[in-house]
């Protein structure tokens, strides 16, 4: 069974047609509970995010901050399992009809094995993967085996990036190229900054893929900030705080709808 890459890139497509950026939200599976995780899935997709990164919990997340590190350690004393991020896939998928991706670093993929996870993630629906700490000079296994399943390879580009090192990462990734906005680890910030703009500028000079911004988008405001300029904008910790700070997880799927409806409103300059 094929993925859906060419899901991811119509959605994309259409929203540049539209003339605004995608909003991309991330989840933890297993976050507060494996049920619980596809429900904030779905509150995400209801309040207006056109695309879905699904976390693959990790004890070491080197990419994320305490927001997102303190969700992975619940999942993962919740006994999340790569089975319980497949099925996360599958239902998110089959229940909102949008692109889901994996993030996950490279590790539990070395171990559960390349072609067994590209087609278990392909057999679930998903749209592909963004691998934060795979070197694009290591990646060919794992680029044979998303192609042959239809699977997006997605890889993050930072503001220390080269343009040499830039057009190396573009011309090995698909779906779209994720550009970290600032250096450092997840988090909501006070402001995402002229950094992500310029990195966003001399990424797009070397591909037409699209470039999408995330690190530190947190409102409607900056996600409009973003928006002028980048392809998507992607939030992560902002949803997770708002699961974390909820009295109940009834209140914190409310949270997660309210803010997707409130980020969609600044991806089309409406905030």
């Amino acid at each position: 069974m094929s993925g859906n890459v060419r899901l991811l890139n119509d959605t994309l497509a259409a929203a540049k047609a539209e003339g605004r950026a995608a909003l991309i939200a991330y989840l933890p599976a297993g976050f507060p509970t494996v049920d619980g995780g596809i429900e904030a899935v779905k509150a995400a997709v209801d309040g207006g995010a056109d695309v879905v990164e699904v976390g693959l919990p990790h004890s070491d997340p080197v990419l994320d901050g305490p927001v997102i590190q303190t969700a992975d350690d619940i999942a993962l004393r919740g006994g999340v399992r790569i089975a319980d991020v497949m099925r996360t896939v599958r239902q998110a998928h089959e229940a909102t009809g949008k692109p889901i991706l994996v993030m996950t670093y490279w590790n539990p993929i070395d171990r559960y094995g390349v072609e067994r996870f590209t087609a278990e993630l392909a057999e679930a629906g998903g749209a592909g993967c963004i691998l934060p700490d795979l070197p694009v000079q290591e990646s060919a296994l794992w680029r044979e085996h998303a192609e042959k399943h239809g699977l997006a390879t997605v890889f993050v580009v930072a503001p220390s990036s080269q343009d040499a090192r830039l057009a190396e990462i573009t011309a090995a990734g698909s779906g779209f190229v994720y550009a970290a906005s600032l250096m450092g680890v997840t988090g909501t910030r006070e402001s995402v900054g002229a950094q992500a703009e310029d990195l966003v500028r001399r990424t797009r000079a070397t591909t037409d893929t699209p470039v999408c911004v995330g690190l530190g988008v947190s409102n409607a405001a900056q996600a409009a900030e973003v928006a002028r300029f980048a392809d998507g904008v992607i939030v992560g910790s902002a949803f997770v705080k708002r699961m974390l700070d909820a009295p109940d997880d009834a209140a914190g799927l409310e949270g997660v709808r309210a803010l997707a409806a409130d980020l969609a409103k600044g991806v089309r300059g409406q905030a």
